[in-house]
């Protein structure tokens, strides 16, 4: 099983799938890497050598941001947002949807469970 910047990919998966088990590399990123390195993307993650998951870590590395880092830098965005009083920090203090979606009927995953008022 490869360990790829602290996450086990699944053994079985194509590797340009495996590697968007990591949390910032979606399947264009994927390819930009497997590019990078000169790996096939048929190849399937029991198959990498240890050269080649060391060339993906070293690729991730140079030219990504991934996992913790990238996750502190989208909280650290969030927070600069809220802390500027600007109408998206305000929605996300608030708990709402920030995109412009409707909430009078829907977004209950943002605003939870639904508060029932004046209900006799």
């Amino acid at each position: 099983m490869a360990r790829i910047s602290g996450v086990d990919l699944p053994k079985k998966k194509r590797i340009e799938y495996g590697l968007t088990y990591v949390y910032g590399i979606g399947l264009h990123a994927s390819r930009l890497i497997l590019d990078a390195t000169g790996i096939d993307y048929n190849k399937r993650v029991y198959e990498l050598s240890e050269d080649d998951v060391a060339a993906i870590t070293k690729e991730i590395r140079a030219n990504h941001v991934v996992e913790g880092d990238l996750r502190k830098q989208v909280a650290m965005d969030i927070k600069a947002l809220m802390d500027l009083g600007s109408y998206r920090g305000l929605r996300h203090r608030r708990g709402l949807p920030c995109r412009g979606q409707k909430t009078k009927t829907n977004a209950r995953t943002r605003k939870g469970k639904r508060k029932t008022v004046g209900a006799a």
